[in-house]
This record gives C-alpha cells, structure tokens and sequence, in this order.
C-alpha cells in the first residue's frame, strides 16, 4: 500500500511573490517526510499542492502506483488526506465526525461502525464516542482530526503542525498514532513541523524549506 509522490520543479505565486521555486522531490511509501523552515517559506502551500487541492504555476506532480502514473482525478483524491493545524469539527458526536468520511464514500452502516470503533480506540477517544466533538480539548480535537484522516484509510498523509499548541501528553500520542500509521499501513507520510527534536524522532527523511527551496536536511 501507498503511493510514490514526484513533486518536479514546482513553483507557485501568490500577488507577485514566488512561494514556491522549483521544488523538486520524491516521497516514497511507506516512509515519514518530515518538512521543516521558518513560517513564510511555502511549507503549508506545498502541502496543499501536495494534495492537489491547489495547482502549481509551473511544475508537474505526478502521483505513482507501482511505478505506473495515475491521473489526478476524484478516486485519486480520495487516496489522499490533508489533515490541517486547526481541525474543523461538526456539531455532532465524535463517533458521526469519524464516520463522515465514510459515509460519503457509500460505506455500509455495518462497516462503518466497525472501522469508526477500531479507530477510535487506535487514537485513545473510545470513551468519547458519544460526547459532542466541539466539547473535546485541543489535544483531543487534533486527535480527532487524525482519526477521521486514518478511518479511510490514505494512502498518502499529509500532516501540517499536528501538534501545534498542544500538551506533551497529546503529542506523544499523536507521534505514537504516526508511526503505528507508518509501520502497518505503509502510507507516505508527509509532515510539516517546526519542533527540530520531534523531526529527529519521526523523519525517515528530512527536508528543510529555505526562502521557497525544497532542500534535503
């Protein structure tokens, strides 16, 4: 499982100002990514690009399987996640936050709560299946987040600041529910973050953005 991603001399503009310059890498599957850089430098831009949720002016991304491209159509779309720093939650249970994905997708009600279930105990919220999602804490919240990212199970994460402005506790569960990620579903995971000791212990790759530069670390 997991697709190759190919970012090849990407660039990107916004009211004059170059973000991107020619940013060129592979992320391989199976492997964690890790980007750093100084705010301003383009990191979130390149991972909506990433995600095909925005259009480089220049450059190709081309997305493989099994070395073969894949045209960057809906159903490849739903084989990626963007899981953003702040988690938009619906006003509903945590449970129905999990399962929208899903539902959206044609899964059965059978499935559905078999696969929320497994999730929910997978990011330690079991307990709060039935609370209103607007009521959890940050750190909850940003674990919400992911397990509505990991319930589809995507073949490509992309992750900006997951632990932005939460506990210690939170972060290391977080870090924990990343690599369980890594190791049983060989996703690629591509992961923005400005804490240099927490990219030291996830980074199976480090890359570094420098004044729009994509740079190996």
């Amino acid at each position: 499982m997991g697709l190759s991603l190919e970012l090849a001399q990407i660039s990107k503009t916004y009211n004059g100002h170059e973000v991107l310059q020619e940013c060129s890498w592979t992320f391989e599957p199976g492997l964690t990514h890790v980007i750093m850089g100084p705010n301003g430098t383009g990191k979130s831009t390149l991972l909506r690009i990433c995600a095909l949720l925005e259009v480089p002016d220049r450059g190709r991304v081309n997305f493989l399987a099994g070395g073969l491209p894949l045209a960057p159509d809906l159903a490849l779309k739903r084989r990626l996640t963007l899981v953003l720093p702040g988690v938009g939650v619906f006003n509903t249970s945590v449970f129905h936050n999990v399962a929208y994905g899903l539902k959206i997708r044609g899964i059965g009600s059978r499935e559905i709560e078999e696969r929320v279930g497994a999730i929910l105990e997978t990011v330690g919220l079991a307990a709060k299946r039935r609370q209103r999602a607007l009521d959890l804490s940050t750190g909850q919240s940003k674990r919400l987040g992911l397990a509505r990212a990991m319930v589809i199970d995507p073949e490509v994460l992309l992750l900006d600041e997951p632990t932005a402005s939460i506990d210690q506790e939170n972060s290391e569960i977080i870090e924990g529910i990343i690599n369980k990620i890594k190791a049983e579903r060989k996703a690629t995971i591509i992961m923005v973050t400005h804490d240099p000791i927490q990219a030291e212990r996830l980074a199976d790759r480090l890359l570094i953005m420098k004044e729009g530069s994509l740079l190996p670390g």
